[in-house]
Protein backbone atom coordinates (compact mmCIF):
# COMPACT_ATOMS: atom_id res chain seq x y z
CA UNK A 1 0.00 0.00 0.00
CA UNK A 2 1.41 3.36 -1.02
CA UNK A 3 1.90 6.09 1.55
CA UNK A 4 -0.88 8.16 -0.05
CA UNK A 5 -3.38 5.30 0.18
CA UNK A 6 -2.36 4.43 3.74
CA UNK A 7 -2.70 8.05 4.84
CA UNK A 8 -6.13 8.35 3.23
CA UNK A 9 -7.48 5.28 5.05
CA UNK A 10 -6.11 6.66 8.32
CA UNK A 11 -7.61 10.09 7.58
CA UNK A 12 -11.03 8.59 6.77
CA UNK A 13 -10.98 6.67 10.05
CA UNK A 14 -10.01 9.75 12.05
CA UNK A 15 -12.85 11.73 10.49
CA UNK A 16 -15.40 9.00 11.20
CA UNK A 17 -16.00 8.62 7.45
CA UNK A 18 -14.80 5.00 7.47
CA UNK A 19 -16.35 2.84 10.18
CA UNK A 20 -16.44 -0.83 11.06
CA UNK A 21 -19.37 -2.80 12.47
CA UNK A 22 -22.63 -3.86 10.78
CA UNK A 23 -24.22 -1.50 8.27
CA UNK A 24 -27.09 -1.97 5.85
CA UNK A 25 -25.90 -0.43 2.58
CA UNK A 26 -27.83 0.81 -0.46
CA UNK A 27 -27.82 -2.64 -2.06
CA UNK A 28 -29.53 -4.09 1.02
CA UNK A 29 -26.44 -6.07 2.03
CA UNK A 30 -25.09 -6.02 5.57
CA UNK A 31 -21.56 -4.68 5.23
CA UNK A 32 -18.85 -4.91 7.93
CA UNK A 33 -17.64 -1.46 6.96
CA UNK A 34 -19.19 1.80 5.82
CA UNK A 35 -17.73 4.77 3.97
CA UNK A 36 -19.75 7.99 4.14
CA UNK A 37 -17.98 10.85 2.35
CA UNK A 38 -20.73 13.23 3.48
CA UNK A 39 -19.01 13.26 6.87
CA UNK A 40 -16.15 15.23 5.36
CA UNK A 41 -18.12 18.26 6.44
CA UNK A 42 -15.73 20.94 7.68
CA UNK A 43 -13.40 23.30 5.91
CA UNK A 44 -10.29 21.54 7.17
CA UNK A 45 -11.49 18.03 6.33
CA UNK A 46 -12.73 18.94 2.84
CA UNK A 47 -9.51 20.86 2.20
CA UNK A 48 -7.44 17.81 3.14
CA UNK A 49 -9.73 15.53 1.11
CA UNK A 50 -9.23 17.74 -1.94
CA UNK A 51 -5.46 17.38 -1.62
CA UNK A 52 -5.85 13.60 -1.70
CA UNK A 53 -8.02 13.87 -4.82
CA UNK A 54 -5.53 16.20 -6.51
CA UNK A 55 -2.56 13.94 -5.74
CA UNK A 56 -4.37 10.80 -6.94
CA UNK A 57 -5.24 12.52 -10.22
CA UNK A 58 -1.70 13.74 -10.79
CA UNK A 59 -0.18 10.37 -9.86
CA UNK A 60 -2.49 8.60 -12.34
CA UNK A 61 -0.86 10.34 -15.30
CA UNK A 62 -4.27 10.74 -16.98
CA UNK A 63 -4.38 13.82 -19.20
CA UNK A 64 -7.14 16.32 -18.40
CA UNK A 65 -8.20 19.89 -19.05
CA UNK A 66 -10.93 20.41 -16.45
CA UNK A 67 -13.12 18.84 -13.77
CA UNK A 68 -16.84 18.11 -13.72
CA UNK A 69 -18.81 17.47 -10.51
CA UNK A 70 -22.21 15.77 -10.82
CA UNK A 71 -24.88 17.14 -8.49
CA UNK A 72 -24.91 16.99 -5.60
CA UNK A 73 -21.84 15.48 -3.96
CA UNK A 74 -19.64 16.25 -6.94
CA UNK A 75 -20.24 19.99 -6.59
CA UNK A 76 -18.08 20.65 -3.49
CA UNK A 77 -15.63 17.92 -4.54
CA UNK A 78 -14.94 19.46 -7.95
CA UNK A 79 -14.69 22.94 -6.45
CA UNK A 80 -12.29 21.97 -3.66
CA UNK A 81 -10.16 19.75 -5.91
CA UNK A 82 -9.78 22.53 -8.47
CA UNK A 83 -8.44 24.73 -5.67
CA UNK A 84 -6.06 21.99 -4.52
CA UNK A 85 -4.79 21.49 -8.08
CA UNK A 86 -4.22 25.23 -8.47
CA UNK A 87 -2.02 25.15 -5.37
CA UNK A 88 -0.19 21.91 -6.18
CA UNK A 89 3.57 22.46 -6.68
CA UNK A 90 3.94 19.61 -9.19
CA UNK A 91 1.15 20.60 -11.56
CA UNK A 92 2.76 21.97 -14.70
CA UNK A 93 -0.42 23.35 -16.20
CA UNK A 94 -2.52 26.49 -15.96
CA UNK A 95 -5.33 27.09 -13.49
CA UNK A 96 -7.74 24.11 -13.77
CA UNK A 97 -11.34 25.08 -14.58
CA UNK A 98 -14.34 23.20 -13.25
CA UNK A 99 -18.08 22.92 -13.83
CA UNK A 100 -21.05 21.16 -12.28
CA UNK A 101 -24.71 20.60 -13.05
CA UNK A 102 -27.98 21.44 -11.37
CA UNK A 103 -30.67 18.82 -10.93
CA UNK A 104 -33.27 21.24 -12.33
CA UNK A 105 -32.82 23.86 -15.04
CA UNK A 106 -32.67 27.47 -13.90
CA UNK A 107 -35.46 29.50 -15.53
CA UNK A 108 -33.90 32.94 -15.01
CA UNK A 109 -30.51 34.58 -15.42
CA UNK A 110 -28.22 32.52 -17.63
CA UNK A 111 -30.62 29.56 -17.38
CA UNK A 112 -29.76 25.94 -18.09
CA UNK A 113 -28.40 23.20 -15.87
CA UNK A 114 -24.65 23.85 -16.11
CA UNK A 115 -22.66 26.11 -13.81
CA UNK A 116 -19.00 27.07 -14.06
CA UNK A 117 -16.50 26.92 -16.88
CA UNK A 118 -17.60 25.80 -20.38
CA UNK A 119 -17.22 22.05 -20.86
CA UNK A 120 -14.37 21.56 -23.28
CA UNK A 121 -11.35 19.38 -23.84
CA UNK A 122 -10.68 16.32 -21.68
CA UNK A 123 -12.95 16.28 -18.63
CA UNK A 124 -12.47 14.36 -15.38
CA UNK A 125 -15.69 13.42 -13.58
CA UNK A 126 -15.23 13.62 -9.81
CA UNK A 127 -17.46 11.90 -7.24
CA UNK A 128 -17.18 10.04 -3.92
CA UNK A 129 -17.89 6.41 -4.89
CA UNK A 130 -19.44 4.46 -7.76
CA UNK A 131 -22.40 2.31 -6.78
CA UNK A 132 -24.71 1.88 -9.77
CA UNK A 133 -22.88 4.21 -12.15
CA UNK A 134 -25.94 6.42 -12.65
CA UNK A 135 -24.21 9.74 -12.01
CA UNK A 136 -21.34 8.74 -14.29
CA UNK A 137 -23.73 7.91 -17.11
CA UNK A 138 -25.54 11.23 -16.72
CA UNK A 139 -22.22 13.10 -16.54
CA UNK A 140 -20.90 11.41 -19.69
CA UNK A 141 -24.07 12.41 -21.54
CA UNK A 142 -23.75 16.03 -20.41
CA UNK A 143 -20.05 16.23 -21.31
CA UNK A 144 -20.50 14.67 -24.75
CA UNK A 145 -23.52 16.87 -25.49
CA UNK A 146 -21.28 19.88 -24.92
CA UNK A 147 -18.75 18.53 -27.42
CA UNK A 148 -16.16 17.66 -24.77
CA UNK A 149 -14.50 14.31 -24.00
CA UNK A 150 -14.99 12.32 -20.77
CA UNK A 151 -11.39 11.43 -19.88
CA UNK A 152 -11.83 9.54 -16.61
CA UNK A 153 -13.60 9.28 -13.28
CA UNK A 154 -11.96 10.25 -9.98
CA UNK A 155 -13.43 8.78 -6.78
CA UNK A 156 -12.46 8.54 -3.14
CA UNK A 157 -12.98 4.80 -2.56
CA UNK A 158 -13.27 1.78 -4.83
CA UNK A 159 -15.31 -0.77 -2.86
CA UNK A 160 -14.28 -3.47 -5.38
CA UNK A 161 -17.79 -4.91 -5.02
CA UNK A 162 -19.94 -6.72 -7.56
CA UNK A 163 -23.51 -5.64 -8.22
CA UNK A 164 -26.64 -7.77 -8.50
CA UNK A 165 -28.62 -10.16 -6.33
CA UNK A 166 -26.71 -12.75 -4.33
CA UNK A 167 -27.60 -15.50 -6.83
CA UNK A 168 -26.94 -13.28 -9.89
CA UNK A 169 -23.80 -11.35 -9.09
CA UNK A 170 -22.22 -9.55 -12.01
CA UNK A 171 -18.77 -10.66 -13.07
CA UNK A 172 -17.37 -7.15 -12.72
CA UNK A 173 -17.43 -4.52 -10.02
CA UNK A 174 -19.32 -1.26 -10.53
CA UNK A 175 -16.00 0.49 -11.15
CA UNK A 176 -14.91 -2.08 -13.75
CA UNK A 177 -18.27 -1.86 -15.52
CA UNK A 178 -18.00 1.93 -15.76
CA UNK A 179 -14.45 1.71 -17.06
CA UNK A 180 -15.41 -0.88 -19.69
CA UNK A 181 -18.66 0.81 -20.73
CA UNK A 182 -17.12 4.22 -21.34
CA UNK A 183 -13.58 3.08 -22.20
CA UNK A 184 -11.95 5.38 -19.67
CA UNK A 185 -10.00 4.93 -16.44
CA UNK A 186 -11.50 5.12 -12.96
CA UNK A 187 -9.00 6.56 -10.49
CA UNK A 188 -9.50 6.00 -6.78
CA UNK A 189 -7.66 7.51 -3.84
CA UNK A 190 -7.94 4.14 -2.08
CA UNK A 191 -9.71 0.80 -2.42
CA UNK A 192 -10.92 -2.13 -0.36
CA UNK A 193 -7.45 -3.64 -0.82
CA UNK A 194 -5.99 -0.68 1.05
CA UNK A 195 -8.55 -0.96 3.84
CA UNK A 196 -7.69 -4.64 4.30
CA UNK A 197 -3.96 -3.87 4.30
CA UNK A 198 -4.54 -1.21 6.95
CA UNK A 199 -6.49 -3.67 9.11
CA UNK A 200 -3.69 -6.21 8.83
CA UNK A 201 -1.20 -3.65 10.15
CA UNK A 202 -3.35 -2.22 12.95
CA UNK A 203 -3.74 -4.30 16.09
CA UNK A 204 -6.62 -2.15 17.40
CA UNK A 205 -8.70 -2.91 14.30
CA UNK A 206 -7.54 -6.48 13.69
CA UNK A 207 -10.83 -7.88 15.03
CA UNK A 208 -12.60 -6.59 11.90
CA UNK A 209 -10.20 -8.21 9.46
CA UNK A 210 -12.02 -11.55 9.25
CA UNK A 211 -15.48 -10.06 8.65
CA UNK A 212 -14.22 -7.72 5.94
CA UNK A 213 -12.36 -10.59 4.26
CA UNK A 214 -15.50 -12.77 4.37
CA UNK A 215 -17.60 -9.98 2.87
CA UNK A 216 -15.10 -9.50 0.07
CA UNK A 217 -15.00 -13.25 -0.58
CA UNK A 218 -18.78 -13.23 -1.05
CA UNK A 219 -19.26 -9.98 -2.99
CA UNK A 220 -15.87 -8.67 -4.08
CA UNK A 221 -13.69 -9.05 -7.12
Amino acid sequence: MSSQRHEFVRFALEQGVLRFGEFKVKSGRISPYFFNAGLFNSGASVGALAQFYAQALIDSGVEFDMLFGPAYKGIPLSTATAIALAQHPDLAKDDVPFAFNRKEAKAHGEGGTLVGAPLQGKVIIIDDVITAGTSVRESVEIIRAAGAEPAGVLIALDRMERAGADDQLSALSAVQEVSNTYNMPVISIASLNDIMAYLADNSELAAHQQSVAAYRHQYGI
